[in-house]
């Protein structure tokens, strides 16, 4: 990488972006919900990535080093030591290089063909077909693309999709079926585990199954998550905090946010002795409203609102 050594390091560094899409690391720290001391220390003890540096020093990370750092995170939360990492990536980094050139229309043919064995099972009232092709799925996808890209599509389509004569009948039958099986899988990953997350609805801002969804991507064998009622009041909110004490009450909401929101979250955080956070669609659009408050933005993507979850519980991320 040439290196203009006439500048500043952040000159150079600002070079390095523009020229090859490298980004440093705070900006690593903040795409990925993984704060700066731990990547330095992913490459110093384990050697997991190898940014680029600068002629002074200054680490610079491409997007490939940046979906390393998600892919260990991943491992990690599923229970594999960080000394260990290494050795798998090793094996199946490869596999999603390959992965990568296969082109997007054959990747959207591939969900399009799940879906289509999903919505005749469904056309069919076939909870045994249903449950076949759910487990298959789950055998070839990661939890995100399982939801994010086949189930909950199909799952809008047949809600907006209710004008002919037993369309509403196949969209609550599988819309019971979702929310049935993504329920158990939140038990079953929380064990015995303590309660430590609260995940609530903003009232009439979401349906059901879409905070039940919410609410699996942040839960963990390590930290028990607990749904609260669609319809839960939002001025009952801290009472039924101080009862269960988590660490983390998560509101979600799918609907634009009204001008009304910072304030109202505000003086709920003031209220709570736990982190506040908001998830949803809302959190993005929040986030600039919500700057420079106590209350954090985890997005609506799968894996990055577990990541920054984690942060907030382990207290390494600002808000």
């Amino acid at each position: 990488m040439p290196v203009m050594t006439d500048v500043s390091p952040v000159s150079q560094a600002s070079v390095a972006l523009e020229r090859e899409d490298l980004f440093p690391i705070r900006e690593v720290s903040r795409l990925t919900g993984v704060n700066p001391v731990t990547l330095r220390a992913w490459e110093r003890r384990y050697g997991l990535i190898q940014p680029t540096r600068t002629e002074s020093g200054h680490r610079l990370y491409s997007m490939t080093d940046i979906e390393r750092v998600r892919n260990i995170v991943e491992w990690i939360d599923r229970g594999v030591a960080v000394s260990k990492i290494g050795k798998i990536l090793a094996k199946t980094e490869p596999l999603k290089a390959l992965a990568h050139i296969i082109p997007d229309d054959l990747v959207q043919a591939d969900y399009q063909q799940w879906q289509h064995q999903l919505q005749s099972a469904v056309s069919a009232f076939d909870d045994i077909e249903l449950d076949r092709v759910y487990g298959q799925i789950f055998s070839s996808y990661a939890l995100p693309v399982v939801f994010q890209d086949i189930l909950m599509p199909l799952w809008r389509q047949l809600l907006q999709r209710q004008e002919a004569f037993g369309q509403t009948s196949e969209w609550l039958f599988l819309d019971g079926y979702l929310r049935s099986r993504v329920l158990q899988r939140i038990i079953v990953l929380r064990g015995s585990q303590p309660r430590k997350i609260i995940v609530s609805a903003l009232a009439g801002q979401c349906r059901e199954l879409e905070l039940l969804v919410a609410a699996l991507f942040l839960s963990s064998s390590e930290s028990g998550v607990r749904v609260l009622t669609t319809g839960q009041p939002f001025d009952e909110l801290t009472l039924v905090c101080e009862k269960i004490k988590p660490q983390v009450l998560v509101l979600f909401s799918n609907h634009a946010p009204g001008a009304e929101l910072p304030r109202r979250l505000n003086r709920l955080a003031l209220s709570l002795d736990c982190q506040l956070l908001l998830a949803g669609d809302a959190s993005d659009l929040a986030q600039d409203s919500l700057a420079g408050s106590s209350i954090g933005c985890i997005g609506n993507e799968g894996a990055t609102m577990r990541q920054r979850l984690n942060q907030f519980l382990s207290g390494t991320l600002d808000t």
